[in-house]
């Protein structure tokens, strides 16, 4: 399998299998294979993949990091606290070496994300966006500016001025966003729409 377009790498990503057990303490949701593609798409388009060392932090099932993978990083390093979340990653991760042989390299750290410390080249991650756990959020974006280039960040639209005055803080500014309607199908016991969705962001992050 050869990724030329981002249409046929978001069929891709919504083939891969989700959670196996959620984890409401870690906010753990699917991604969907439409925002996933886009965000890695964009990423792609701005140099920020290929040939990369990237991190994918929260990986969780591994949406983002194989995304980058098919569309030619160096490598990935998937970071997450939750072991059956990676043991879900590596499943979709073979699925998609079963289609292409030829993908770089990708190391799986069960750890948390502050424990986590390595450089790269491109950071992207879709966190926990606080609502459990408030500053939740703020831990994954230090973490990905202090060891990423450059970063590419979900949350949601409100934390618009969170984002851009936390990155000039730290000697970098947000040169794109690009907004979604985030679709949640419904997960835990709590749920009471079928899906939920809510307005999100990705913002790239990079240094001044």
């Amino acid at each position: 399998m050869e990724i030329r377009s981002k249409g046929r790498l978001e069929v891709f990503l919504s083939s891969l299998e989700g959670f196996s057990r959620l984890k409401v303490r870690l906010e753990q949701y699917v991604m969907d294979g439409k925002i996933g593609a886009e965000i890695i798409w964009n990423a792609f388009m701005r140099g920020d993949i290929e040939g990369k060392i990237v991190g994918d932090l929260g990986c969780g099932t591994g949406i983002l990091g194989i995304g980058a993978l098919l569309l030619g990083a160096k490598s990935v390093l998937f970071v997450d606290i939750d072991e059956d979340a990676l043991i879900v990653a590596k499943s979709n991760l073979a699925k998609a070496k079963s289609e292409d042989n030829g993908l770089g390299d990708a190391v799986f750290l069960c750890k948390d994300v502050g424990e986590f410390d390595t450089k790269v080249d491109t950071v992207l991650q879709n966190p926990p966006f606080g609502v459990k756990k408030k500053g939740n959020d703020r831990i994954f974006l230090e973490k990905a500016i202090s060891c990423g280039d450059v970063v590419y960040h979900v949350g949601k639209v409100e934390g618009d001025e969170f984002v851009k005055r936390f990155a000039e803080g730290k000697n970098m500014k947000v040169s794109a966003r690009w907004d979604f309607d985030y679709p949640i199908k419904a997960s835990y016991n709590f749920h009471t729409k079928k899906i939920h969705r809510f307005r999100a962001a990705c913002w790239c992050v990079v240094k001044v």
